[in-house]
């Protein structure tokens, strides 16, 4: 049961939000929405423009809304290109010569070079760890593969690991154990059997490389999507923000359950309802909880996220989807996060749940799209 979404990556750590979706927003999903009236709407807006293919393990699909010139296409494609090869470079696990292989295999506790990229990624990531007691760990992997969600699957009928195995894994697990040095570049890792695994917050990342670097050449109206990682910059074409749709968390496949408008704000989804598999009718779920070193049990079936930047939003919608309906929904709440959670009911009905932040971004993105100027 590996993932071929994370494959490069090695075993996924959250579900995420389905690309056909970019088209359904970029297409048609603002006609759902209440048009402007007529004589506040811009007689012309600028074209766009759409680059997409595959990158580590995934796919990744960018709208630019900017008349392009022929020139401009190849400089968009090129900077595209060298941004997702860096980030594959630093954090792809299947390559034995990235940073994030190098340092997996570094055999001792001294500090390890590293970019500022990679060292950025991981220190955002213990941020989130320390701030969601630990629900995301980026040292998860050997848990991950120990239930059969690992890049080697699982095998039919496989035994489930036993306690005693579980407590063998915790000294090599442990994103405490981990010490990023920015002043000297470099990280560290006590015990040297620690491993890294950035499925979770790399492909964010990625997405906020390609917009800034976007930006840097002067396109500030996009909409970069790096396997579900989704980054809105500036306006859409139509003139208002960017319509996104959080997918509804069942087998209906590509159902949208809820329509967000969205203006310089990343989008993360995380979810049960993909990668799973069932033990005498109990669902396992692919997302572990670092803490018990077990699967989630609990009723949530996706929590969407909207923060700054898209691997902040990748990162804390992983954290909220292992910590649950009432612990993800009290730190959203505590911490200010627009969140919205999607709380599967026993009878299989989902019902929704918001944080503060979410219903006030929700409402003034709602009324904002009411007129656009």
């Amino acid at each position: 049961m590996s993932d071929p979404l994370r494959d490069k990556y090695g075993s996924r750590a959250k579900v995420l939000l389905p690309l056909l979706l970019v088209g359904f927003v970029a297409l048609s999903a603002w006609r759902m929405w209440p048009r402007p009236p007529a004589s506040s709407r811009p007689t012309q807006q600028p074209p766009s423009l759409t680059f997409s293919g595959p990158t580590m393990g995934t796919t990744y699909k960018v709208t630019v809304v900017a008349p392009l010139s022929a020139s401009e296409q190849r400089q968009i494609e090129a900077a595209i290109a060298e941004e997702l090869a860096e980030v594959d470079r630093q954090m792809s696990t299947w390559r034995p010569d990235s940073e994030i292989s190098r340092f997996n295999a570094h055999a001792d506790t001294t500090p390890f070079p590293a970019s500022p990229g990679f060292l950025a990624v991981v220190q955002a990531a213990n941020q989130i760890s320390a701030a969601s007691d630990g629900a995301l760990d980026v040292t998860v992997a050997p848990l991950i593969a120990a239930w059969g969600f690992g890049p080697q699957g699982r095998e039919a009928n496989a035994p489930e690991p036993t306690q005693a195995q579980l407590d063998a894994l915790k000294p090599s697990i442990g994103w405490q154990h981990l010490t990023v040095d920015l002043a000297t570049g470099t990280l560290r890792k006590d015990p040297a059997t620690l491993h890294l695994e950035l499925s979770a917050i790399a492909p964010g990342h990625a997405a906020d490389r390609i917009t800034a670097r976007l930006r840097e050449l002067g396109f500030t109206r996009t909409l970069v999507d790096v396997g579900g990682e989704i980054m809105a910059s500036g306006r859409a074409g139509h003139g208002g923000p960017w319509r996104l749709g959080v997918e509804r968390p069942d087998s209906s496949g590509g159902v949208v359950q809820r329509m967000l408008a969205v203006e310089d704000q990343a989008l993360a989804t995380s979810g049960d309802y993909r990668n799973y598999y069932e033990v005498d009718g109990v669902r396992r779920s692919h997302t572990i909880d670092p803490r018990t070193g077990r699967p989630i049990a609990h009723h949530l079936a996706s929590v969407s996220v909207l923060q700054p930047s898209a691997m902040l939003a990748d990162g804390w919608a992983t954290a909220l989807n292992v910590l649950g309906p009432d612990a993800g929904l009290g730190l959203a709440t505590q911490r200010s996060i627009p969140a919205l959670f999607l709380v599967r009911d026993p009878d299989g009905t989902l019902h929704e749940r918001e944080s503060p932040a979410f219903t006030r971004l929700h409402r003034n993105a709602e009324a904002a799209t009411l007129d656009p100027p």
